[in-house]
């Protein structure tokens, strides 16, 4: 294959896959737009890297495995080396929701999660994968998948509803 062939096809993949791979990103950095696009950046560049290899497969969950991985390694360096943030974001965007507080909460909620269970909820719940899916993603058995999914629903129950608990006063002293 010629490299501007090459070239073409994954550019094409890239413009058809790259929103459905920033949602998720999205969602695995609880909103952090810096840190999702560079999760990104790093599924798209391994995909480039193998893509001789994997264009005929499917790029697709090539690409999210990479992602979901590079978003757990990423934590891990994390805790071993935490950053510190300084400043606001330069461009912060709006959700595209109604009820800035309830995407907050999950936000906040989300963010509390180990890692891997943020990772298996946005990819059961949100990417709207089948367990079998998921494990082939995070590279596990299809009963981890479960396990995970159960332990990290129970935890965000918790945590949302330690927040509406401890939420604004009704002002009655």
């Amino acid at each position: 294959m010629r490299g501007g062939d090459r070239e073409a096809e994954f550019r094409e993949y890239v413009l058809a896959d790259r929103t459905r791979l920033l949602r998720t990103a999205m969602l695995l950095t609880a909103g952090d737009v810096h840190t999702a696009e560079d999760l990104v950046q790093t599924a798209c560049t391994r995909v480039y890297v193998h893509w001789h290899r994997i264009r005929h497969e499917g790029a697709g969950p090539y690409a999210h495995r990479i992602l979901v991985n590079a978003f757990l390694d990423e934590r891990r360096r994390a805790g071993r080396h935490p950053e510190v943030m300084t400043a606001d974001p330069l461009e912060p965007r709006e959700p595209d929701v109604t009820d800035h507080a309830d995407l907050m909460a999950v936000r906040s909620a989300l963010l509390d999660l180990a890692p891997r269970q943020r990772a298996v909820l946005v990819l059961r719940y949100f990417q709207d994968l089948d367990v079998a899916t998921c494990a082939r993603i995070l590279e596990c058995t299809e009963g981890t998948v479960k396990s995970q999914t159960a332990k990290a629903l129970k935890r965000l129950k918790d945590l949302m509803a330690d927040d509406q608990a401890s939420g604004p006063a009704t002002g009655s002293s």
